[in-house]
This record gives C-alpha cells, structure tokens and sequence, in this order.
C-alpha cells in the first residue's frame, strides 16, 4: 500500500467520525416553560391545599373548609353559634376576636348591649338591622348593620347571640339565648320592615 492510499483513509476515517451539534435554544421555549410553572403555581396555590389531604376544591385552606361545613344538629347552641358567627356574617364587620372596626363596627367584647341581663335589644338588632350613631366602651360608631330576620332561624340566632354572651375567651359569662326567645320577639315586629335605631332601643326594655 503506497503512502496515497493511507492518506487517503486516514482523511476519511476523520471524516466519518461523528461531530456534536450544538445549537441555540430557542427563545420562546423558556417563554413557555415559566408561563406553565407560573400557571402550575397559581392552580397549587389555589387548590393545592397546601398538602392537606382534608382541603379540596373548591376550598382552599382548612380554615375555609371549617367555616363551610353543614351545621351541626345537635343542641349545643355555642357550637353552633360560632360557626354562625365566623361565616360571612358577623365577623365580617365584628371581626374574629369581637373588637370591631374603629368607627364603622361597634366592638361586641365588653359591650354594654351585650352585657344586659336580658337579650331583648340584641336579638332586635340580629333580626331588624341597626342604623344611626351608636356609643359603645366609649367610642362613638356610626355603621349599618343588615337584618338577618331572612337569612337566620331563631335556632341560629339563638346560638350566635349565646357565643357572643358566653365567650369566655372576651371575658363574657352573660345568660345565653334560647330559639324561643327569639321566636317571640320576631313575632313581636314581625309588621315592621325597617332597622332599629340605638335611641329607640333605648327606650324599649331589654326584657320585652
């Protein structure tokens, strides 16, 4: 074999020797794969749970599940009554720990209308609403509260009124409220439409 034909093979087994390609990602595949984390993210965010297998859709923490579930039937009225309150009704505008919004939303921990042997007043301002100035623990507020006369059984309204004067974690031991007091006072204004204001209540008794 003559030093041509070497050279020759030699040129083409470098040739034949396979070569890497390396070529340039394309842009838009990093457009495409942050947008899917990022839309991942939102879902786990939303419906994840957060790794809880008792959380699920549409809920989206176990707090959220808690306050959603049915009622309970029994005749534990301050159990049910705090599950009343932390829908979205009271704590709404009382807030969770029962000290109000300053100047809007009255507190109810410590409130002389909470405080009143009698829960005549209270279960007025539940069923019809209360509208106009109102002075409590000192402070003046001067919010709307909504009737829940349409929204509330007497056994609910009973219940909510009973963990808000037996709370013990705001200081409350006051007599609870039973669904027939209820009863009788939504008979009482059951002709009446609009919402109470303070000084009228004021001049009812809380034992009527």
């Amino acid at each position: 074999m003559n030093s041509d034909s070497v050279q020759t093979s030699s040129v083409t087994a470098v040739a034949a020797e396979p070569a890497a390609l390396r070529r340039a990602v394309p842009v838009w595949l990093f457009a495409v794969f942050f947008v899917i984390l990022f839309l991942g993210m939102v879902y786990f965010d939303s419906y994840g749970g957060w790794f809880d297998p008792h959380v699920y859709t549409p809920f989206t923490d176990r707090k959220e599940l808690e306050v959603w579930q049915p009622l309970p039937i029994g005749d534990d009225l301050y159990a049910l009554g705090k599950i009343v309150y932390n829908k979205p009704t009271c704590v709404t505008c009382h807030q969770a720990d029962g000290n109000g919004t300053p100047g809007q939303f009255p507190p109810l921990v410590g409130s002389d209308w909470v405080k009143e042997p009698e829960p005549g007043r209270m279960i007025r301002i539940v069923l019809n609403g209360l509208n106009g100035p109102i002075t409590v623990n000192g402070k003046q507020f001067n919010g709307t509260m909504v009737p829940w006369k349409e929204t509330l059984t007497d056994r609910e309204i009973a219940a909510v009124l009973t963990y808000v004067r037996q709370n013990k974690e705001w200081g409350h031991k006051f007599p609870g409220v039973k669904p027939e007091q209820v009863a009788a006072i939504r008979n009482k204004i059951a002709s009446r439409s609009q919402a109470f204001t303070p000084d009228e209540l004021q001049k009812i008794s809380a034992a009527e």
